[in-house]
């Protein structure tokens, strides 16, 4: 299932809020991106218990229980992780993972909040979540009765929001000052071989691993760590923002002029590194519309020309880099801009055509 309207991380806990208590609702949304864990934080502001049930490790006498005698009479009885006296919220996780068996056990229990006789608590919550199948991950088709039964809520991930939450959960400088500049690599789209792809819970690994080592770690350990949990572009970008803190590179000294482009063929990772920061910051603060630009942002202008001609005289190729059009062929930076770069730096422009 896709969806063009999502919520992030931040916007969620008020979804559920009120949704959640009158009606089930299903979280769609990447593997990796914190549905688990927002889940269970929402129980804990209610005050309530999280039980959680795989639906991937399910078998439908787990949720209806086993037949027992009763005055004569048999009826199931389900089991006690289910069968509570107090509210509590349900998270059926894994949910569209399930058997089709396993699926239509949970029709009465989402729809009508009951399994045979038992009935859950008044204030208690019903919330499934699961991945899509275009995420490479293990789903199954959803029953049009089941997909009926709930309100369907589709999660993205949020740097912003990711990055407020690392703040207060010790997640690792070097982590937090390179996302903090490549927001755009918090997540990635799951490939469709068997690697490691990008991911909110792959950064908080990486963080751990991280801590566990300690400033110590070497670049090689370090490599292997990050090409272990990040895309392998990822990897190697963050090994080389690594490099740059522990020599005291930044693209803001080079902004202002107080450090050079690094000149030294050993660290050519690390000018592709600063290449491609550089690139993202031109995205973010060019306008679209050089007439209506502030001072600081023409300035801006003015200063990336005369950076790319000292880039292009170590590497052509990082330079070109810089003003390389999208992955879909369309030009990311303003066109006026790149009008200028033709009309200015001319050995850049012909290598760019």
């Amino acid at each position: 299932m896709q969806a063009t309207v999502t919520v992030t991380p931040a916007q969620l806990p008020d979804v559920l809020l009120h949704v959640a208590v009158a009606r089930p609702v299903f979280l769609w949304g990447a593997p990796g991106i914190g549905k688990s864990s927002l889940v269970q934080a929402f129980a804990a502001s209610l005050g309530l218990d999280c039980v959680t049930l795989l639906g991937t490790q399910l078998a439908p006498e787990d949720l209806i229980g086993v037949p027992q005698i009763v005055d004569g009479r048999s009826r199931f009885a389900p089991p006690e992780t289910i069968a509570r006296d107090e509210p509590y919220c349900l998270f059926l996780d894994e949910l569209n993972a399930s058997a089709p068996e396993v699926q239509k056990a949970f029709y009465s229990l989402i729809l009508d909040r009951r399994i045979g006789a038992y009935e859950l608590p008044e204030g208690s919550v019903v919330i499934g979540a699961g991945n899509r199948a275009t995420d490479n991950a293990l789903a199954r088709p959803m029953a049009s009765a089941l997909v009926n039964r709930m309100v369907h809520v589709h999660l993205r991930a949020s740097a912003d929001d990711w990055l407020k939450w690392a703040a207060d959960h010790g997640i690792h400088p070097w982590i937090a000052g390179y996302l903090t500049q490549r927001p755009d690599h918090l997540w990635s789209a799951p490939p469709k071989v068997e690697e490691p792809f990008s991911t909110p819970r792959g950064w908080h690994m990486l963080s751990d691993a991280l801590h566990s080592y300690g400033q110590g770690i070497d670049d090689d350990m370090l490599g292997v760590l990050a090409h272990g949990t990040l895309t392998a572009a990822h990897a190697s970008a963050f090994r080389a923002y690594v490099k740059t803190v522990r020599h005291a590179y930044d693209l803001d000294a080079v902004l202002k002029g107080d450090a050079g482009w690094p000149r030294d063929p050993e660290n050519r990772d690390l000018l592709y590194f600063l290449a491609e920061t550089f690139r993202a910051r031109l995205i973010r603060g060019l306008p679209r519309s050089k007439e209506h630009a502030p001072p600081d942002r023409r300035q801006l202008a003015y200063r990336a020309k005369t950076l790319l001609v000292e880039l292009a005289e170590i590497s052509l190729e990082c330079a070109q880099l810089v003003i390389a059009t999208g992955d879909d062929g369309a030009p990311v930076l303003p066109s006026w801009f790149l009008v200028e770069v033709s009309r200015d730096l001319p050995r850049l422009a012909a290598a760019r055509s």
